[in-house]
């Protein structure tokens, strides 16, 4: 599996600044190559990774405690590069649970206008930001800054700003289902 972000997929130098990560009216998603048939015929579904839900599940009962499925919204970012990044960890997460190989898939998503207001910035995040998972994606996040020649913000989760988590760090969602026609696969340009 690829860990360095394919040519293709590096726009933090177009988008990042001392402001942040602009924004526009396209988003992107990162998932593992396992789902993308599933999204193209389904579309993103909030909480959509059944097969994960379902070993979480069994995993509870089989150590006798109930498990309560949560609906989490589908996460965005306006960056294909840190969408890239939650690919990554996606199929990390998968290779635990499932046998096969599985790629990081980044899929640009088109919302309608409507749509548009309701992508939020993903203060939710919060919590999984202070955990290990969260260190490294900071740490990420502080290495686009300065491969991009910018100051690495420094940002105080418990404290920040709602829009930090849009425009400092890249984290929305939307909490409602996008449809299929909404959403495209990004593919590496055919080389000549």
């Amino acid at each position: 599996m690829t860990t360095q972000t394919p040519p293709h997929l590096q726009d933090a130098k177009n988008l990042l600044s001392d402001k942040g990560f602009a924004t526009s009216n396209t988003w992107y998603h990162g998932t593992s190559s396992a789902l993308v048939a599933s999204i193209q015929a389904q579309g993103l579904k909030r909480s959509g990774d059944k097969a994960l839900n379902e070993v979480a599940k069994s995993t509870m009962a089989t150590i006798g405690n109930q498990y309560t499925e949560i609906v989490e919204p589908v996460f965005l970012t306006q960056s294909k590069e840190l969408a890239y990044y939650w690919a990554l960890q996606t199929v990390r997460e998968r290779s635990v649970r499932f046998e096969g190989v599985e790629e990081p898939v980044v899929l640009q998503v088109n919302l309608n206008e409507k749509q548009q207001t309701s992508v939020k910035p993903d203060v939710g995040a919060m919590s999984l930001l202070m955990m290990r998972d969260g260190e490294a994606y900071m740490a990420h996040i502080a290495k686009l800054y300065q491969d991009n020649h910018l100051a690495i913000p420094e940002i105080d989760l418990r404290n920040a700003d709602r829009m930090a988590f849009l425009d400092t760090l890249g984290m929305a969602y939307i909490d409602q289902d996008v449809s299929r026609a909404s959403i495209e696969v990004l593919q590496e340009p055919a080389t000549a």
